[in-house]
């Protein structure tokens, strides 16, 4: 008998038989502190999407930088995201980076899209290339899509291109989440008022559960833009934490259950 499919919902199968019975599921329950309430988590049914955090938007000579938005407050995630991200990975959260990605005909676009990004017509949006490096806007496999230097994949980490503010909209997403099983997302990346909001309310409307980590989160848009999301998140969409909440829970659950030194700690995943 071999498996099919990922291991969190395999089948075994062989010439003579199918094993349509999925491997047992044993919770790994994670308590810590959250807006409007405190959470217990199943990590083995959980994993993080890690929106836009790609040169066009965080780096000095991307498109935000090129039309004179200030970058420095989208580096912010940086630091929390390699703290909270190899935890998470070592529980067997799957870590998901959801960028955009455009095809180069952007024949996928409708121009109400091709506008937000070039308003006036004759500047330099989805698909144009900035004049100091030649990277196409928003185009995958172009260094404008690239993950921000300084922040750290995984080669196990999973890359879903977007091609509106919400990455589930035309993408893979939802399918790869439903064959992982997962029914509990954490959210991280910019610009948490629009793409991040974007992506978790969708997931909240296709029946996710959904989790907002604020300093994994960062916004080039004016502070009451953040006040708004985080109140429309905790009344209407789901729940709003921290990374140091989150590691405290981990930290937590192991001394509890595993009582063994934390760096080994992989919560019978």
């Amino acid at each position: 008998m071999i498996r099919l499919g990922h291991p969190r919902q395999s089948w075994q199968v062989s010439k003579q038989e199918a094993d349509l019975c999925r491997p047992q599921h044993t919770p790994c329950k994670v308590h810590f502190g959250a807006k409007p309430k405190s959470l217990t988590v199943d990590l083995h049914r959980a994993a993080v999407l890690v929106v836009d955090m790609q040169n066009d938007f965080c780096s000095p000579g991307g498109w935000l930088d090129y039309i004179g938005v200030d970058v420095q407050p989208l580096q912010k995630p940086v630091s929390p995201l390699n703290h909270i991200l190899p935890e998470l990975r070592a529980t067997g959260v799957p870590v998901i980076w959801v960028n955009w990605g455009n095809r180069g005909d952007r024949l996928n676009l409708s121009p109400s899209v091709l506008h937000v990004y070039n308003p006036t017509g004759d500047g330099k949006g989805i698909g144009d290339q900035l004049p100091a490096n030649g990277s196409k806007v928003l185009e995958k496999d172009s260094w404008g899509c690239a993950i921000i230097q300084g922040l750290d994949t995984h080669e196990a980490d999973i890359f879903v291109d977007k091609y509106r503010m919400s990455g589930f909209w035309d993408t893979p997403l939802d399918s790869i989440l439903r064959g992982l099983a997962v029914q509990t997302l954490f959210f991280a990346g910019v610009n948490v008022d629009q793409c991040v909001m974007a992506t978790l309310q969708d997931a909240n409307f296709l029946g996710y559960d959904c989790i907002l980590l604020e300093d994994c989160s960062a916004t080039s848009s004016p502070s009451f833009c953040t006040e708004a999301t985080l109140y429309n998140i905790q009344q209407c969409y789901g729940f709003v934490t921290s990374s140091d909440e989150v590691h405290k829970g981990i930290s937590q659950t192991k001394a509890r259950e595993m009582g063994i030194q934390y760096g080994s700690w992989c919560c019978s995943c």
